[in-house]
C-alpha cells in the first residue's frame, strides 16, 4: 500500500479559463465573467453570463455545515436569481397599490371638475402631484434594485488554498466566500459526454475555520488492480447522507459523492472521469477498485484525483496522487490492516 495524505490539492488558476458543491450549486451551465462580492450583512452577489445571458444572483442565509442528522437538513443558501430584486417586491407591491389609489381620485377629480365646467381644481391639482410622486417613487425602487450590487466589494481573500477556485473574498466579520468551478457531471468510464455533462458548474461556498478533510490511500484490489480507500470528515464529524437511488445518487442533502477522474488511462489521453460513489453512511468511509467494469477497461492511469463537494455551503475538496506502483505484499498488508482500522461494513481487506 502506497499512503498518501490529502488536505487540498492546488489547481492554478489558469485552468479556469472556461469558467468557475461546496459548497452549493448556482449553475449547472458553464458560466463565464464570473464576479463574486460579498457585505456585512452575510450577503453575497454573484454575476456571471451563461447561455447569452447575464445573471446575478443573491445569496445569504447559510455559513459552514451541520452534522449529518436522520431526517434532518443540511444548511443552504436563499438564493435570488433575480440579482436582489425580490427585496423589494413589498416595496414594489406597496408604492404600486398607492399609485392606482391616488390614480383613481385623480380621475374622480377629473369628473367632478368637469361636471363644474372646470379643467382643473384644488383636488385635481393635489392627486395629479400624488400620481406624479408615486410614480417617481416606483422609478426609485427600481433603480435600487438594478443596483444592488454596486453595494458589495471582495476584499483581499486570506483563506487557505482552495481547489478549482475562480474568486474568493473575505468578508468583513473574517468569514470567506468562494466560488469554485469544475466538471462534476461527467459520465464513468470515459464515455464522451454530453455538452450538459461537460458544463463547468458554478459552485459557492461560505465558511469559517477549517476546510472539510478528505483523506484518500491507495493499495490494490486482489493482488493487481488499483484501489482507494479513505474518508470524508468535517471538523469531528464524517460526512454522509442517509438516502441514495440504486445508482447512488443522494437523495437527501446530507449525502456527498466522490468524484474520481484518471490520468493518461485506456480511456485516452488527459484527466477522464472514472466513476464517483457515495461516502459511507455512518462513518464518511469509501473505497473503489480500477478493475474492469463490465465491457469497460480497468481504468488504471498515470496519476489519479478526487473531487467531493464540500457538507453544506463549506467549498469543495479535491485530492491528487500516483498509483501504488506494483504489488507488493507487505505494503498491502499494511494497507489491509489500515482498512480494517476503519470498521465499515462495505471496505473489507482483501
Amino acid at each position: 500500500m502506497r499512503r498518501v495524505v490529502l488536505l487540498l490539492a492546488l489547481v492554478s488558476a489558469a485552468a479556469f479559463a472556461q469558467a468557475a458543491g461546496a459548497s452549493q450549486v448556482i449553475s449547472t451551465s458553464t458560466a463565464t465573467g464570473i464576479k463574486l462580492g460579498v457585505d456585512a450583512k452575510g450577503e453575497a452577489f454573484l454575476s456571471y453570463k451563461s447561455g447569452g445571458k447575464n445573471v446575478n444572483v443573491l445569496a445569504w442565509g447559510a455559513v459552514n455545515a451541520l452534522p449529518p442528522t436522520p431526517g434532518g437538513k443540511q444548511v443552504a443558501f436563499q438564493l435570488d436569481y433575480s440579482g436582489g430584486y425580490t427585496l423589494f417586491k413589498g416595496d414594489l407591491a406597496k408604492a404600486t397599490s398607492q399609485l392606482r389609489d391616488h390614480q383613481a381620485l385623480f380621475r374622480k377629480a377629473q369628473d367632478a371638475a368637469k361636471a363644474q365646467g372646470k379643467k382643473y381644481t384644488p383636488d385635481v391639482t393635489k392627486y395629479s402631484a400624488a400620481v406624479n410622486a408615486d410614480y417617481a417613487a416606483i422609478q426609485k425602487i427600481h433603480d435600487q434594485s438594478n443596483t444592488v450590487g454596486s453595494a458589495f466589494t471582495c476584499p483581499k481573500y486570506t483563506g487557505p488554498p482552495l481547489a478549482w477556485m475562480v474568486v474568493a473574498c473575505t468578508a468583513p466579520d473574517g468569514s470567506y466566500w468562494a466560488v469554485q468551478s469544475w466538471q462534476r457531471l461527467l459520465p464513468d468510464y470515459g464515455v464522451a459526454p454530453t455538452p450538459t455533462q461537460a458544463a463547468w458548474e458554478v459552485h459557492l461556498s461560505h465558511w469559517s475555520g477549517p476546510l472539510p478533510s478528505l483523506t484518500v490511500n491507495t493499495d490494490w484490489a486482489w493482488h493487481q488492480w488499483d484501489h482507494l480507500f479513505g474518508t470524508y470528515t468535517y471538523g469531528d464529524n464524517a460526512v454522509y447522507g442517509f438516502k441514495s437511488t440504486a445508482g447512488g445518487a443522494p437523495l437527501d442533502t446530507f449525502g456527498r459523492n466522490v468524484y474520481v477522474d484518471t490520468f493518461d488511462s485506456k480511456y485516452g489521453t488527459g484527466w477522464i472521469r472514472e466513476n464517483s460513489f457515495l461516502t459511507h453512511t455512518g462513518d464518511g468511509v469509501f473505497c473503489y477498485s480500477f478493475n474492469p467494469h463490465g465491457a469497460h477497461p480497468a481504468g488504471n492511469g498515470l496519476k489519479y484525483r478526487a473531487t467531493i463537494l464540500g457538507p453544506g455551503v463549506t467549498p469543495d475538496v479535491m485530492w491528487e496522487g500516483t498509483p501504488p506502483g506494483p504489488y507488493d505484499k507487505a505494503l498491502d498488508a499494511t494497507a489491509n490492516n489500515e482498512i480494517a482500522s476503519l470498521n465499515d461494513k462495505q471496505c473489507k481487506p482483501n
